[in-house]
């Protein structure tokens, strides 16, 4: 007997579909088109190739913030995650002390971008500001304005303040996860709590462990509001970012075809590096999982 398929369910598919083309698909296809033209007029456009893409590449202004950018995501990797997960550990795991806990946590996620580079534009300031203000007091000359290590150990902090509390929120569901039977049997073995972590818990997070290195990477790769809010990019081009620079030359500048070719580079870049992270980190687990696999056996 022969069953019949119905495939017209597809078409509910198709408004999802079309969403994804209309704000996805066919702005990519219009920066595509932008960066092999040289846009003259509104209807005047002449057809370069790959000038800008070679343009873009010989930039030393860009590598600068390739450099920079490359920097700033590796120093918030490996601050954020650690903390996340030392955070996670000393959560409490139930009763009201958790759940307020996890609403104190959130609150650095719930405001806006914008909004925190000004608490910490206002924060750090010399003159009325907490930070700034405690620190000339106690004899350390922070002027976040004047100073490009100031400025840039200002970003990071902020961004650490930022977004950690995402890193340990994952880690704590992670960790909320792991079946109770884990701990009985590791009690029973006299396990200490460094192995407990490290053969129980660790293994068990990898999988959020691997969103949240995703998620900061690719947002921290991106960041762009906060530092332009913070220092603008400043002082000279210490906190300017690749966002801050394609900005800088799409909108102040207004060289739409080079601005084109850096925002595919840009995105291209993007995916590479979370392509490796990902890879990196499966393969991790995997060779991670067959050595318990055979010490076990």
């Amino acid at each position: 007997m022969n069953k019949i398929v119905n495939n017209r369910a597809w078409y509910l598919v198709l408004p999802v579909l079309v969403c994804v083309a209309f704000s996805a698909f066919m702005p990519l296809m219009t920066v595509v088109n932008y960066s092999v033209q040289d846009i003259i007029g509104p209807q005047q456009r002449v057809f370069v190739g790959l000038e800008w893409f070679q343009n873009v590449l010989r930039d030393e202004n860009l590598h600068g913030a390739l450099y920079r950018q490359l920097l700033f995501s590796a120093q918030v990797l490996a601050i954020q995650i650690p903390l996340g997960i030392a955070v996670a550990l000393v959560m409490p795991k139930d009763g009201w002390t958790a759940s307020l806990t996890l609403v104190i946590l959130a609150i650095p996620l719930l405001i806006p971008w914008n909004v925190v580079g000004t608490i910490w534009q206002i924060f750090g300031r010399s003159d009325i500001g907490l930070l700034g203000n405690l620190l000339n007091r106690i004899g350390i000359d922070y002027n976040y304005t004047a100073d490009s290590l100031d400025a840039w150990l200002t970003v990071l902090v902020m961004d650490v303040w930022h977004w950690t509390p995402l890193v340990a929120l994952l880690c704590y569901a992670g960790l909320r996860a792991i079946p109770d039977a884990y701990y009985q049997a590791a009690r029973i073995d006299g396990a200490s709590r460094w192995a407990v972590f490290r053969y129980i818990q660790l293994p068990k997070m990898r999988g959020v462990l691997m969103i949240a290195v995703l998620l900061r990477f690719m947002d921290s790769f991106m960041i762009y509001t906060e530092p332009f809010v913070l220092t603008g990019g400043g002082p000279g081009n210490a906190t300017t970012f690749l966002s801050q620079y394609l900005t800088q030359k799409a909108v102040g500048q207004f060289d739409l075809g080079p601005a084109a070719a850096f925002s595919i580079v840009y995105f291209l870049i993007i995916l590479l590096f979370c392509f490796v992270l990902y890879n990196f980190m499966l393969n991790v687990g995997t060779d991670r999982s067959a050595t318990r696999a055979e010490a076990a056996g």
